[in-house]
């Protein structure tokens, strides 16, 4: 029976232009009970699903006596078209195919940062420092050295923001700096030189001296150094390498002091603690300073040893203010705030 509840809706049509029901009749329409109509030649029912088209199912009425109205049970009718048009939905019916998505790479790939869970060791460690307060140099040393309670020892880093765009020449940063108590790092250092200067590379303490041998291991994946430093003479020969060695941060380079003519003072600068560092493309410095066993006395001197030449290698396009915001923390604790002004006007006693 066709009733109000029905899963599809119905189109009827007739020939004739006189109309199908009267007021009093429409209100009875959606009613479930058959449904009786007269003085119509032919008339004709649809199903509509949803469909582009649909099938048409076409009834003739005939007055076999004149006196007689014919009378015809509409929800038969309804019925037969509903199992019509459900047989022509199964043959028409398309799979449409599903285009998977691509998976994220790279940053993009990260939770978010309300997505991400922390330990239990880190929540707790949390609690130490006030968010967004800012500490001064000796107040945040203290605090970085209680927050350290891995199963290894941590490194120290900071991490200055600073109001340079890199994309411009005159507003990149690249330079080094020597931390005057080291790093706490054994660095492993390859020359690539030629002649006489291979013994003095060897005398002076160097992992690894070759030429054109060790190119040839590196270009065959071998990269067992932290530093690799080239003389002047051997830089054609090394520019085959850029692809190899500039994603990892190891091609030689005059400005990080790995391009020289004194090779033995170059391989004594790293071995003490001579640390690169350069800003990425947001305008950030990430720069180790020591490890977490450190003394808090030798971290303030290496601190300030850093900060002081970031403040001297300022480039020479950047504008207004220099310094944006400087944080420091372990390598697997929470980052605290200082004080800028503070920290630029801190001298060691």
């Amino acid at each position: 029976m066709a009733s109000a509840s029905s899963s599809s809706a119905l189109i009827l049509t007739h020939r004739t232009p006189i109309s199908l029901l009267t007021p009093e009749d429409s209100l009875n329409f959606y009613k479930p009970k058959p449904l009786l109509f007269s003085s119509i030649k032919t008339w004709s029912i649809c199903s509509i699903r949803g469909r582009k088209s649909c099938s048409w199912i076409e009834f003739p009425l005939r007055n076999e006596d004149k006196t007689v109205s014919s009378y015809l049970v509409v929800s038969a009718a309804l019925a037969e078209a509903e199992l019509y048009d459900e047989d022509l939905e199964e043959g028409e019916r398309v799979a449409v195919p599903v285009t998977p998505s691509k998976p994220k790479t790279g940053k993009a790939a990260l939770l978010l940062k309300r997505d991400r869970t922390r330990s239990k060791r880190f929540l707790e460690i949390q609690k130490l420092r006030e968010n967004k307060k800012e500490y001064d140099l000796p107040t945040a040393i203290s605090l970085l050295k209680q927050m350290a309670k891995t199963k290894f020892v941590e490194t120290v880093e900071a991490h200055f923001r600073l109001n340079i765009d890199p994309k411009y020449n005159d507003q990149q940063l690249r330079a080094t700096v020597n931390l005057p108590k080291g790093t706490g790092q054994t660095i492993k250092v390859a020359v690539l030189t030629q002649g006489e200067k291979v013994d003095e590379a060897k005398s002076a303490g160097a992992d690894l001296v070759g030429a054109e041998d060790l190119i040839e291991q590196i270009k065959g994946g071998f990269m067992d150094f932290d530093k690799l430093i080239a003389s002047p003479d051997m830089m054609p020969k090394v520019a085959s390498l850029g692809k190899i060695l500039g994603p990892r941060g190891l091609m030689p380079n005059p400005k990080a002091g790995t391009v020289t003519t004194d090779i033995p003072q170059a391989i004594e600068e790293f071995k003490k603690g001579k640390v690169e560092y350069r800003a990425d493309k947001t305008g950030i410095v990430h720069l180790p300073f020591g490890k977490a066993d450190f003394s808090e006395e030798d971290l303030l001197i290496n601190l300030m040893a850093a900060v002081k030449s970031v403040d001297t290698n300022k480039p020479s396009g950047a504008r207004g203010v220099y310094w944006k915001s400087a944080h420091i923390c372990s390598s697997m604790g929470p980052s605290i705030r200082l004080n800028i002004r503070e920290m630029l006007d801190f001298k060691l006693s």
